[in-house]
């Protein structure tokens, strides 16, 4: 048995990574955690400024009472790491499976069949989800343009793939939910191609972009193809 999957070597072609953090619910905190900081410092210099001169300008500015700036920070402070706590329980968990199964395309022949999984414990919307193609014997770059699902359809078509024999590929629009995984490990169609399709592309990525409960954007890039003959004869080099 041969393996020839020869997909893009960059480790960041396939693990999730967060790209985006919630402006509201991340940065303002920290923002505000700063600013207090900043005039706790303010407080313990002028503290160590002598009684006479801080009456005149700027050591007679004080914008907030001791004791009430230290209770602010410590709240502020336990509210950072509070969020911080649960944006790491909510994360979102993305993964996916693959395996040759009958029964996805018209001509009845095994087909790969991709699925997506949310293992974390709670959901996440999709943001936006895009597809490219490297076929056989061409140069994979990462910089290259991504695009839609029907984009890609026209794409396979013009290079003389059959949608629903060669293969199928599912659009998800923004907004649909992948649940989280409570006790099943159940995934939501992606793809499913035929081995001919496997034979002459090969890559086909898919970069999903999800919102978790907390407003962080979460990115996962899969190479459907990786593995496609794993447990199948590859195709000679050349």
């Amino acid at each position: 048995m041969s393996g020839a999957y020869d997909g893009n070597p960059d480790a960041q072609a396939d693990t999730q990574r967060r790209i985006r953090r919630s402006p509201l619910l991340f940065t303002t905190p920290l923002v505000l955690l700063g600013l207090l900081t900043v005039l706790l410092v303010w407080e313990a210099v002028r503290g160590n400024v002598p009684t006479a001169a801080q009456s005149e300008w700027p050591w007679r500015l004080r914008p907030v009472d001791g004791q009430v700036l230290g209770s602010l920070l410590a709240v502020s402070l336990g509210a950072v790491l509070a969020r911080a706590q649960y944006a790491r329980t909510v994360r979102p968990y993305l993964g996916w499976r693959a395996a040759w199964t009958q029964g996805l395309l018209t001509t009845q022949e095994p087909a790969w069949r991709v699925g997506i999984l949310n293992g974390g414990q709670h959901m996440a919307v999709i943001e936006s989800w895009d597809v490219r193609v490297v076929m056989q014997g061409a140069e994979d770059f990462a910089d290259v343009r991504w695009s839609s699902v029907p984009d890609i359809v026209a794409e396979l078509a013009e290079a003389g793939f059959v949608n629903g024999e060669d293969f199928r590929l599912i659009g998800f629009g923004a907004g649909f939910p992948l649940m989280g995984a409570v006790g099943g490990h159940d995934t939501v169609l992606v793809g499913a191609f035929s081995e001919t399709f496997a034979r002459r592309v090969r890559s086909l990525y898919v970069r999903v972009r999800v919102t978790d409960v907390v407003g962080d954007t979460h990115e996962r890039t899969m190479d459907c193809l990786k593995g496609v003959w794993t447990d199948r004869v590859a195709p000679a080099a050349g």
